[in-house]
């Protein structure tokens, strides 16, 4: 599990938190604003609707879960004999909506879907509270990421000008005007192919659909990508003050490129892998 967050229903706190980056709920807190506390839950799982609903979940969300198992389940459910915890369903249908932990910060956990699900089972008021907090968090969460996306924004384009003043006050003093925008055609190709492997035009040939489109490879690009892209600029803006040639630019571009996104993906750095910038978002719906 990831970080935790908390939101305030009816005076009950309620642990958020997340798995694959999914919203798990917890459903213990939950039940803690009820008399029975967290008996509740294993008198839900009881119900044959209950294991009925948390069946479908599984099946439209995990290819692993062991429906021949329960089908048995099914079948004994909703009798005065029948007793089903999470753990020995899990355990049985090895499912994943639904998670239980011991120890000081443990408890049970579900996906949202599931937990509003148990939240109809206690009382629809609570549920409808449920969710117009949560709501509340997401958009907090929302903002956040925005203002984040137009920080990196920002500091996009402070790169990019630094770039292309260096190349402005250093390479084009030496050549004709003609040539101008071949020269700033070029180091944008150096940065692509320390970046990405390949230049523009490659990705073009290799990608001619998305390029009708409208797209090109920047456009592609990650959030861990765009972010080593603006540490490029500067750094390419620094050796070329120094007069550096394009061939050893280019090899300790790359070499740098390769070491800041292993970084980056070695921190696990979540808010930057939720982030997406509009081209993505463009690109995920033309998909």
């Amino acid at each position: 599990m990831a970080k935790k967050q908390t939101i305030d229903v009816k005076g009950v706190s309620i642990t958020i938190t997340q798995k694959d980056q999914e919203d798990f709920i917890s459903l213990s807190d939950i039940a803690k604003g009820f008399e029975g506390g967290t008996v509740l839950i294993e008198k839900w799982l009881r119900n044959k609707n209950t294991i009925e609903f948390l069946a479908v979940w599984e099946q439209l969300n995990n290819e692993q879960f062991n429906s021949t198992e329960y089908e048995g389940i099914r079948a004994e459910a909703g009798s005065n004999r029948f007793v089903m915890s999470v753990k020995q369903w899990i355990q049985k249908t090895n499912a994943t909506g639904i998670n239980a932990n011991t120890g000081r910060y443990g408890g049970t956990f579900a996906h949202k879907d599931i937990a509003l699900e148990f939240c109809s089972w206690l009382s629809p008021e609570f549920k409808l509270l449920l969710i117009k907090e949560f709501q509340r968090l997401k958009a907090r969460e929302a903002e956040i990421l925005n203002q984040e996306w137009d920080l990196k924004r920002v500091l996009s384009k402070v790169n990019y000008r630094i770039h292309t003043d260096a190349i402005k006050n250093y390479l084009l003093p030496h050549i004709e005007n003609r040539q101008e925008p071949y020269i700033y055609a070029t180091e944008a190709e150096l940065l692509n192919v320390a970046l990405f492997g390949i230049s523009a035009k490659q990705w073009r040939e290799r990608n001619p659909q998305l390029h009708q489109k409208g797209f090109n490879l920047r456009d592609i690009a990650d959030l861990h990508q765009l972010t080593v892209l603006s540490n490029l600029e500067s750094y390419n803006a620094i050796m070329i003050q120094n007069q550096l040639p394009p061939e050893q630019r280019l090899q300790e571009l790359r070499k740098m490129a390769i070491e800041q996104l292993k970084t980056l993906e070695a921190m696990k750095n979540y808010t930057l892998d939720k982030l997406k910038s509009p081209n993505q978002k463009r690109l995920e719906e033309e998909k």
